[in-house]
């Protein structure tokens, strides 16, 4: 999550790694405003490992943008 109230900003991004139907594995990321529906994108990936390692590329990237993690 980034919340920003002094620039109207209140932001998610969530990332999980799922399995597909055809064993390979999705990188599922949906992001959007705060209390919006969003948008989801999956990104497919032949293995598990694949997946985990594009997960944690992306998690410095939005880490370093000033999201913030919050485990459910």
């Amino acid at each position: 999550m980034r919340i920003r109230p002094e620039e109207n900003e209140w932001r998610y991004y969530r990332m999980e790694v799922w399995p597909d139907l055809f064993g390979r594995a999705l990188l599922v990321r949906h992001w959007g405003r705060i209390g919006t529906p969003g948008r989801i994108r999956l990104d497919p990936h032949r293995a598990a490992g694949a997946a985990v390692n594009a997960l944690a590329k992306l998690l410095r990237t939005k880490r370093r943008r000033g999201y913030q993690d919050r485990i459910q």
